[in-house]
């Protein structure tokens, strides 16, 4: 049961009915990154926290209510199983960084390794729902990957454009899960732009990010896991609500998976599902800052940059999803930090120790920015803090060498070993 009334543009506030479909941006001002409206009232009679927790499915489908899409067709496989991934608590972490309470959500534990599934199973969903049967998405890889693999789950054609030089771990992702690829000469913005095209031209679905306003409806379902994953460790003073962590940090390029995190907290907060609102801080690679430098200038205008950073997951020259993004931290009382390529690749290694927790680099950004605000003593001992581990390191094995660096090679002697171990 689909509880979707609407659309909102965040950019000049219009209300816009579902009868368009697809619909990818506002038609009085011509904003894009459209919010989508449910209707909190019905979601309220129907579902709670309670009734929630009864639920034996344990993917993103078990918040049917607060969906804008209906379940996907049973035989979809790993599209029914998206979502669920673990909460942990990081107790060697937080005393390293003098922190009291420190918990990891690792998403790189979905289907394809990154978040990103979340967006791209809804976005499949409405795909079917709107009877089409080829979808489009530009990609750095991640969300192609989830497109390539969710969309054909669902027995959609999947055609995702990549930048010439993304990893070619995610290439190869792309290429066995059946996508039809093309490397495009250029960077990200250039393959969304002819993927935009595609669509409009071609009568294609468009899934890419922020464009298609499902995709950060998808992103959201982490802060539902987060709330009710904290409850359930925790506990709650109050009878029938999920706790909420006190800050939540999240790395952020194109700032839709942000933008998601924090509509997903603002529909727990409408419901009175949560007492209050956690703080955002959104953590950019320095090389790819574009609304970090908004954040600092207290400007809402997103100027592009020349994107160059090692984290290719959160390369943006012009964020898709930039003003939501930079809302989400504003409007929290949160912050936007940059950080250092090397300072990524640090994080990493350090993440393995500290958490048995496997990252590639734009994962890594977000521990990177929270080991930087515990070293500059900016979180309280008793603040409940979250980080957002989003995408799997096997994507990008190359930054996890560079982080490690080579094993020593031996004879097998011991008295070799115990040159090189002793």
């Amino acid at each position: 049961m689909s509880l979707f009334v609407g659309y909102r543009c965040p950019a000049c506030g219009a209300e816009l009915d579902r009868t368009v479909a697809p619909r990818y941006r506002c038609e009085r001002c011509g904003a894009e990154a459209l919010d989508v409206v449910l209707d909190y009232e019905a979601i309220a009679a129907c579902c709670s926290p309670t009734t929630i927790a009864e639920r034996r499915d344990r993917s993103l489908w078990r918040y049917a209510e607060l969906l804008p899409v209906g379940p996907p067709p049973a035989d979809s496989g790993p599209l029914q199983d998206v979502g669920g991934t673990p909460l942990y608590a990081a107790p060697r972490a937080a005393a390293r960084l003098g922190l009291g309470r420190l918990w990891l959500k690792d998403d790189g534990r979905l289907p394809t390794g990154s978040l990103k599934d979340r967006a791209s199973a809804i976005v499949a969903v409405r795909a079917l729902e709107l009877g089409v049967d080829r979808v489009i998405a530009a990609s750095t890889g991640n969300a192609g990957v989830a497109i390539a693999a969710l969309a054909g789950a669902a027995g959609l054609s999947p055609v995702v454009l990549v930048p010439e030089n993304a990893p070619p771990a995610k290439i190869a992702q792309l290429l066995v899960f059946g996508a039809e690829l093309a490397l495009v000469r250029g960077n990200y913005d250039d393959a969304f732009a002819l993927s935009r095209q595609a669509s409009q031209e071609l009568g294609w679905y468009c899934r890419n990010t922020a464009y298609n306003p499902f995709t950060a409806e998808g992103k959201k379902t982490v802060a539902f896991e987060i709330c009710e994953q904290l409850t359930a460790r925790l506990g709650t003073a109050q009878p029938d609500r999920w706790r909420a962590p006190d800050r939540i940090y999240v790395s952020v390029g194109d700032g839709n998976i942000i933008a998601g995190l924090h509509k997903g907290l603002k529909d727990l907060l409408a419901l009175q599902w949560i007492p209050k609102m956690p703080r955002l801080f959104g953590v950019q690679a320095e090389g790819s800052a574009a609304i970090a430098h908004a954040f600092a200038a207290g400007s809402e205008t997103i100027e592009p940059v020349t994107a160059e950073t090692v984290a290719d997951s959160i390369a943006a020259d012009r964020p898709a999803d930039g003003l939501r993004a930079l809302r989400a931290a504003t409007q929290t009382g949160g912050a936007y930090l940059t950080v250092s390529d090397e300072a990524i690749i640090e994080a990493i290694g350090q993440l393995g120790r500290d958490a048995t927790v496997f990252a590639e680099p734009a994962a890594a950004a977000a521990y990177a920015g929270l080991q930087q605000h515990a070293a500059e003593g900016a979180i309280e001992k008793d603040e409940l803090v979250v980080a957002i581990i989003t995408g799997n390191g096997l994507k990008d094995v190359g930054a996890a060498q560079r982080a490690t660096g080579s094993a020593p090679v031996i004879d097998p002697t011991i008295a070799e070993l115990r040159r090189v171990i002793c």
